[in-house]
């Protein structure tokens, strides 16, 4: 099933680093509209939750650990083939091979400091925005 929203988050780094006006800039520079935003934390609960498909990796405890260390802002944002030009946005998970000018080539400190979090389908973008949002705070 092929939607035109995908999910967001900015990541603890890249709040703590003050990157939020940039990437938002860069999300509505490139033709995306926010139709739900928030900042929050996630306790290490939702945030292993959250990545429990991860659980049986090696990197997993790691990046729970991360995921909950500070405050994230989670979006859900509406283009024509969402998905798939948010994943081109953000650019690869290892920022020295992303693009030049992609969200993690500027921002990201790191593979598991990598910024921004963006769904790989319709179908996880769908189930990670009811994750962090009900429907009544869609605009």
């Amino acid at each position: 099933m092929v939607t035109n929203r995908t999910f967001t988050m900015i990541k603890p780094d890249a709040v703590k680093n003050g990157h939020i006006g940039a990437i938002l800039a860069q999300i509505n520079a490139a033709g995306f509209r926010i139709v739900a935003m928030k900042l929050t934390q996630l306790s290490p609960a939702k945030a292993a939750k959250f990545y429990e498909v991860h659980k049986e990796r090696p990197f997993y405890g790691e990046l729970v650990d991360f995921m909950s260390s500070g405050p994230i802002v989670a979006a859900i944002l509406e283009k024509e083939n969402a998905v798939e030009d948010f994943r081109k946005l953000i650019g690869a998970t290892d920022p020295a091979k992303a693009d030049p000018g992609t969200i993690r080539a500027l921002y990201a400190q790191s593979m598991g400091e990598n910024a921004v979090h963006g769904s790989d389908s319709d179908e996880n973008a769908q189930i990670e925005s009811a994750f962090h949002f009900s429907g009544v705070e869609e605009f």
